[in-house]
């Protein structure tokens, strides 16, 4: 935590905030991958694709809660603020992309 406190600024929140999403989303799509070839998860119908990937986005987008807490129990306030800037503006692009499948 040491390098984060000595790196305590909005631009390296931002970096995190941005970075982690995207690497979640792949996690999140490689193990569902996974699960889908081994038999033990349903393969995608072409009905709920759609579902699927809105779904893969938003857990991919919900996996920032890790760095969040991270710096939230440490006081890294500022990267704490980059990261919840980064997790809005995705949050809001998903709800402009997907919102009128919502409603």
């Amino acid at each position: 935590m040491r390098i984060f406190k000595e790196n305590d600024t909005l631009v390296m929140g931002l970096l995190i905030g941005a970075s982690f999403p995207i690497l979640g989303y792949y996690l999140i799509d490689l193990l569902f991958s996974f699960l889908t070839s081994q038999g033990l998860m349903d393969s995608v119908t072409q009905s709920s694709a759609g579902k699927r990937g809105r779904t893969l986005l938003l857990m991919g987008l919900c996996s920032n809660i890790i760095p969040i807490q991270i710096m939230n129990s440490n006081r890294i306030n500022n990267v704490l603020k980059g990261i919840l800037i980064a997790t809005f503006i995705y949050s809001g692009v998903w709800l402009v992309y997907f919102g009128k499948n919502l409603l």
